[in-house]
């Protein structure tokens, strides 16, 4: 097998790579037979250490980041209601939580032209995986989101028929068994926002469905 890239996030039981002379287990991995493996979830990482290569893994994420007003966060729609939906908070930026904060998507802050046409459950679905910006604190330890911006909304989304889901518009998405169309508020993605790690990371949750 090919080695795994470096900063990829793993988790417990992942293959990492071929164990040789040269290329041995270090912190937060473990050997078993010809091969080295990931003993906890966190980001692989490989040190070299004079002829030798060790490979690392470290919880090179946490809890103790907090999202700030103006940051691009990854999150999971959980629940939709007439003027808002819940979500789950997986990613600031590019740093992956251990635990997700909560957010909250107000009618308003969906998009920025329509505002009182907005109709929530034609721009999101629970399970979408979204990208949006933080707003303000809310209460309960929890923040206020908008994808009002073009290049926020959804980017990852299951149909009804539960299969994957493609983007034909930007405000509609095709189920890719059935090729029916389901109204979404699609992100146009700009890629430094929406980075390696946090797509690893919500493909996992996506995938997990």
């Amino acid at each position: 097998m090919n080695r795994i890239k470096p900063n990829t996030v793993v988790v417990p039981g992942q293959c990492l790579c071929h164990a040789s002379e040269n290329l041995t287990a270090g912190d937060g991995t473990y050997t078993q037979g010809d091969y080295i493996y990931s003993s906890l979830t966190g980001i692989v990482n490989f040190k070299e250490d004079n002829k030798e290569t060790i490979v690392e893994v470290s919880k090179g994420f946490g809890r103790s980041v907090v999202p700030t007003v103006g940051v691009i966060v990854t999150a999971k729609v959980t629940n939709i209601r007439r003027r808002f939906a819940k979500c789950s908070i997986y990613c600031v930026e590019d740093i992956v939580l251990q635990e997700p904060f909560r957010g909250i998507i107000r009618k308003e802050d969906v998009r920025t032209k329509e505002r009182d046409k907005v109709e929530l459950y034609k721009s999101f679905r629970p399970g979408d995986i979204i990208l949006a910006r933080v707003t303000s604190t809310g209460a309960m330890h929890s923040y206020n989101l908008s994808t009002a911006e073009e290049e926020l909304g959804v980017v990852l989304a299951v149909s009804e028929a539960g299969c994957e889901m493609v983007t034909t518009t930007w405000s509609e998405m095709m189920c890719t068994k059935t090729f029916v169309k389901e109204p979404r508020k699609v992100a146009k993605v700009v890629p430094q926002n929406f980075t390696s790690k946090s797509f690893i990371k919500l493909q996992q949750e996506f995938n997990a469905q």
